[in-house]
């Protein structure tokens, strides 16, 4: 017990320092920063992130962020960069360069090399006054007061300061460039945000022969028996037309045994939800689900324009979308 006890507060004590350092960061906000989203979002060409180490893994998660958001973003490896793939670099480009010390030979020999190109190029480091930024166009001040490491060398809260700061210039950048929920979709068209911009209730709804109706004469037995039938806690209750009329759900089911004693012989129109709740077939399934959630039920009819019960739409399915 005693040292599960020291190993709980170690890891306080890591995501203590690290929140610290990338809350220490708003601090750098300044008119650099300003100047960096101006650059960034004017520039015709496209952000080439570059870091070595650490510091590159995590470059190459703010050159995807980036990437993801709108702002068109890769990833160069400083030392790759010396032997070819500087020719990967347009005119129209401009470098992030990130490096908490840049005490690095490749980066002190890469950074003369781009600005002959004439390349903008920013730096985030915790060391703004190293003689190796000389001639950068703009810097961005990521300094920490410590690693999380125990020993203050291993880069931990560092990079957890790169990073936010990172996915601050490129949300910023985003919004700037005037990048939309839409253009996200587009750019993310598979997985869980995919399903959440795209996805709408047709896609997921139960439908045919899974779909609980009965008819307004049925009784609450014979309504029990299409729950059953079709595996789903709860049934539409239709006229003659076909038009919704009522909802009835297991939850109904246990609230009124508890009043009626014959319950299973009455007319479902006895004991369903007059005018239920509905959602149609092109809601999306997020909204859909937020629905669920504000009114906590498990699932809810899927109607037509002309009212008519098309699916039903339980949140087990929404669940197993990985829509919440």
């Amino acid at each position: 017990m005693k040292m599960k006890n020291i190993n709980i507060q170690r890891a306080i004590d890591t995501l203590k320092l690290e929140a610290q350092a990338i809350i220490d960061q708003i601090s750098h906000l300044d008119d650099n920063f300003v100047k960096a989203v101006s650059l960034i979002e004017k520039t015709p060409g496209r952000v080439i992130v570059m870091g070595l180490g650490k510091s590159g893994l995590i470059g190459r998660k703010i050159a995807a962020t980036m990437s993801s958001v709108g702002v068109p973003a890769v990833f160069l490896h400083p030392a790759e960069c010396l032997h070819g793939d500087l020719g990967m670099i347009m005119k129209n480009d401009v470098v992030l360069m990130l490096s908490y010390t840049g005490e690095t030979d490749e980066i002190k020999q890469v950074l003369p090399v781009l600005q002959r190109m004439k390349i903008k190029i920013i730096v985030m480091t915790g060391r703004i006054k190293s003689q190796v930024w000389q001639g950068c166009d703009l810097i961005i001040n990521s300094e920490i007061q410590k690693e999380a490491c125990p020993y203050n060398l291993a880069p931990t809260s560092s990079t957890s300061a790169m990073l936010a700061l990172g996915d601050a210039l490129a949300l910023v950048v985003s919004e700037r460039k005037g990048f939309k929920k839409e253009n996200l979709a587009l750019l993310h068209p598979l997985g869980a945000i995919g399903k959440k911009l795209t996805m709408d209730v047709s896609a997921i709804m139960r439908k045919g022969k899974a779909n609980p109706v009965v008819k307004e004469n049925a009784t609450v037995k014979d309504a029990l028996l299409v729950m059953t039938g079709t595996r789903v806690g709860a049934t539409s209750v239709v006229n003659k037309s076909g038009e919704i009329t009522g909802f009835f759900t297991d939850g109904d089911l246990r609230r009124q045994v508890q009043v009626h004693k014959d319950i299973l012989d009455l007319k479902i129109t006895e004991v369903m939800t007059k005018n239920p709740l509905t959602v149609n077939p092109d809601m999306l399934a997020v909204n859909a689900a937020k629905i669920l959630q504000e009114k906590n039920i498990d699932n809810i009819p899927v109607v037509d324009k002309n009212n008519k019960p098309l699916g039903i739409l339980d949140e087990r399915d929404l669940l197993a979308e990985g829509i919440e």
